[in-house]
């Protein structure tokens, strides 16, 4: 019987398949066989770190990418001269190939980068134009966009209405006489008018003081022996004792001594405005500078108010004004120097808080301005430990402190030749559109946050 050739081929592919279907095809290579060529940039010519893909197809490094448009100012291909459009961004699937192919030559191309601040700075600006790009891309008169340049719209129709408020008002003009006229030269109502100032304890000897005449040659005269006797018979030790504190401060000024923000604007222009600014930029330095120069008279009723002392609940308000003019418990000291390390601002903020009774909205502007710049600064740290620049954190440091003394030296000089005018239009700038300011900046750090890709 003969067999078909048909057969034998049939036979032979069932006998040995995996022979007869083997693929002509070669192999897959292996990562060894692979070039590194082609996975260089062609700016550096070395392996890519975070591949950038432009549009006309080229790839390059990031920070390549980011130095390039930082010297041309021009948004095209290094190579071929195209324009891109829009944001370049990193090529995922060539950044985890060339992350796993070349890991130790990316690594230490990674550190190398992160210890240039030339390339830092270049990729923080070209991350930061991206972003800027991004914006104006999208209508930003929807969503909270809109609602944000709303809330802004709002805020600063209220500053205007109560920087209005107090231009028309005169609030400090009230007291101009009480601040600026000596303590000799008073009459016998500015006198009783001094004494309701302390509190209300004080109206009870409100009678005598007007029966008397009392001016302010006799209330120069006045001591513990005076005030004991009759015609003012002040037999309650705590209530003597606050007046004859408050007699000692208006001694050794000369004058009223101030008792709100504005008085002690008036009473103290220029100063006033250092440390609005000064409290703003650096709350550290400042307070530092008011514990040297401004201990009994600033610093002392600030800490007080800020971290008062356990006192038990019985204790009158006379008492509490004289704690004023204590030396602060070492408890008041441990609560204070946490805080002033920790969260400064937040001193500013409860100071602030104290005085909602007499300041009402300017109270409330200044805590709200004491919480966007304690986020700034959280923002600030953050950003530096997630870039592993913690280490130049001294270096920053003494950076910030050169520029704050020399700022501080150039307002020393120049303060006495600045219009008053000006100074009023600085102080209530900083006073009530600052906060606006910074309600804008934490937003832009809360929703397009300043992103480093390394």
């Amino acid at each position: 019987m003969e067999w078909d050739k048909s057969d034998d081929c049939l036979r032979a592919l069932m006998d040995d398949p995996p022979h007869i279907f083997e693929s002509p095809e070669p192999k897959l290579s292996t990562t060894s066989n692979i070039s590194e060529h082609e996975f260089s940039c062609h700016c550096c010519y070395d392996i890519l770190v975070n591949p950038t893909t432009l549009t006309c197809g080229h790839n390059f490094c990031r920070h390549c990418l980011a130095l390039w448009w930082e010297s041309s100012h021009k948004n095209e291909c290094p190579e071929c001269r195209e324009k891109w459009e829009g944001f370049p961004k990193i090529n995922i699937l060539l950044r985890d190939a060339t992350d796993k192919l070349f890991s130790e030559v990316v690594q230490r191309r990674r550190a190398e980068i992160q210890a240039n601040p030339k390339i830092f700075r270049s990729l923080l600006a070209f991350q930061r134009y991206g972003d800027n790009l991004g914006r104006t891309r999208i209508n930003q008169h929807k969503g909270a966009g809109f609602f944000f340049s709303g809330v802004l719209t709002a805020l600063t129709c209220v500053a205007v209405m109560v920087l209005v408020y107090h231009w028309s008002s005169g609030v400090v003009e009230q007291h101009d006489q009480l601040i600026s006229k000596p303590v000799s030269l008073w009459t016998p109502e500015e006198v009783v008018s001094w004494l309701d100032q302390l509190g209300p304890w004080a109206q009870l000897y409100r009678e005598p003081f007007q029966q008397e005449n009392v001016n302010g040659r006799l209330l120069l005269m006045l001591g513990d022996e005076e005030l004991l006797k009759p015609p003012y018979s002040i037999e309650n030790q705590a209530h003597r004792r606050a007046v004859l504190a408050e007699l000692d401060r208006v001694k050794t000024l000369g004058v009223k001594p101030p008792q709100n923000l504005w008085e002690y604007k008036e009473a103290n222009a220029g100063k006033s405005l250092f440390l609005l600014y000064a409290l703003k930029r650096s709350p550290r330095l400042t307070l530092f500078y008011l514990y040297l120069f401004d201990y009994s008279e600033t610093f002392l009723p600030f800490l007080h108010t800020c971290c008062p002392a356990i006192t038990h609940i019985d204790q009158s308000v006379e008492n509490s004004f004289l704690n004023t003019q204590l030396e602060p418990t070492w408890r008041q000291w441990a609560e204070f120097l946490v805080k002033y390390l920790l969260l400064p601002y937040q001193l500013i903020a409860e100071f602030a808080w104290d005085w909602l009774a007499v300041h009402y909205w300017t109270s409330r502007f200044i805590i709200v301005n004491a919480m966007l710049l304690s986020v700034l600064e959280g923002c600030a740290l953050w950003r530096l430990w997630t870039r592993a620049r913690i280490r130049s954190m001294p270096h920053k440091m003494w950076n910030h402190l050169w520029k704050m003394l020399s700022q501080g030296f150039a307002f020393a000089l120049l303060w006495p030749f600045v219009p008053q005018f000006v100074c009023n239009c600085l102080f209530y700038w900083a006073l009530y559109f600052s906060p606006i300011i910074n309600i804008d900046l934490v937003v832009q750090q809360l929703m397009h946050p300043d992103t480093q890709a390394l």
